[in-house]
């Protein structure tokens, strides 16, 4: 499983969504319109004034939109979200060669502390994994690599896919079954040659953190989106909630959907956004690592609604993983609030989950 979001442009980079202005309400009746279950109304924003920032990271773009209480300027939100993001990058980047993850997959066997922040995602990680059988899988950094998606960049056009010997090379050093953490020590083992990922969940952390410190500069309505993932905290000064598109391949059957992100956060993996074709088969960016190549299963697009973006990031691509029968099943079984385009002999097929269901709104 892999969605990468640190790459430098490598097999084009995820679409950034726009958090502009949305259309308005009343204009919206042939759209779907979600509107998330809340108990009592959400509290008035800090101040009557939106700031509109937006920068680079990971390879990709972030937008946001921030009310700020009094005193907090432009300046500081934006050195706030700066910090954050690169903390993220120095981390987690695979592309930095001096990044925490880049060091710990360099390293020879054995056993490593790692940061708090890794550490909780991680773990975070590694719980997915155990919960969804490995669809969610932290420790697929050498096949990421085999098959171009990682920091080496794309493979040769003369040896565009990898041999299977290449491929069960880099199986024995991956599979979050393999991996082994000492808590006490709050260490990693590495067993030669692992290489860490956290493509399918980096993006979401990376939006929960800029949240958490807005929120902690009493910027606590704000809408953030990197790279596609999206997360909005309370509401705006006319106390609409931050209205987003959902992002839609071309050709679902799906109608236009926006969604009320309100204390929310939205992500979408699709075989679309990273990927290359040989000899008419699409390879996404998405990897399974039973299989240890990239995922052919028909899913085209996933979408998850859930609290935490680091959780939505993680579930879509998970589900991405699972394919149009076991996905929806395990999303239904688990309570999340999900979308499915698969690919099918009769065209693009779309189904949902009753907690998506209950939040739509057909009227507009």
């Amino acid at each position: 499983m892999s969605d990468n979001p640190f790459s430098r442009g490598s097999r084009g980079a995820p679409p950034a969504i726009t958090i502009g202005d949305p259309v308005p309400l009343g204009d919206r009746a042939d759209n779907r319109v979600l509107i998330p279950v809340m108990e009592g109304g959400p509290p008035r924003p800090p101040s009557d004034i939106i700031r509109a920032l937006d920068g680079q990271t990971m390879g990709t773009t972030w937008s946001a939109r921030v009310i700020a209480p009094p005193g907090v300027d432009e300046a500081a939100l934006r050195t706030a979200i700066d910090e954050e993001l690169a903390a993220v990058v120095a981390i987690f980047s695979p592309w930095e060669f001096n990044s925490e993850i880049s060091r710990f997959n360099a390293a020879p066997e054995g056993i490593w502390a790692v940061s708090d922040p890794l550490w909780a995602v991680l773990n975070a990680a590694m719980d997915l994994g155990d919960e969804t059988n490995g669809a969610v899988d932290p420790t697929l950094g050498a096949l990421v690599d085999l098959w171009g998606f990682g920091p080496p960049g794309p493979r040769s056009a003369l040896l565009p896919v990898p041999s299977d010997e290449e491929i069960e090379a880099a199986r024995k050093v991956s599979g979050w079954q393999k991996l082994r953490m000492h808590r006490d020590a709050q260490a990693v083992v590495q067993i030669g040659g692992m290489k860490l990922d956290f493509s399918g969940i980096a993006k979401g952390y990376a939006v929960d953190r800029v949240s958490d410190r807005l929120t902690a500069l009493g910027a606590t309505s704000h809408l953030i989106e990197i790279g596609g993932e999206l997360k909005g905290r309370g509401v705006k000064p006319d106390a609409q909630p931050w209205w987003v598109e959902i992002e839609r391949i071309g050709g679902s059957p799906a109608p236009r959907t926006v969604a009320a992100l309100v204390d929310l956060a939205v992500a979408t993996s699709g075989d679309y956004r990273r990927a290359f074709t040989h000899k008419g088969r699409l390879y996404p960016h998405t990897l399974n690592g039973a299989t240890g190549q990239p995922v052919d299963n028909g899913l085209a697009s996933v979408t998850v609604l859930h609290a935490s973006a680091m959780m939505a990031d993680a579930y879509a691509t998970a589900l991405t993983v699972m394919g149009p029968v076991d996905g929806p099943e395990y999303a239904e079984a688990v309570g999340l609030a999900a979308h499915f385009v698969a690919r099918t002999e009769a065209g693009l097929v779309e189904s949902l989950t009753p907690a998506f269901a209950a939040m739509m709104d057909e009227a507009g």
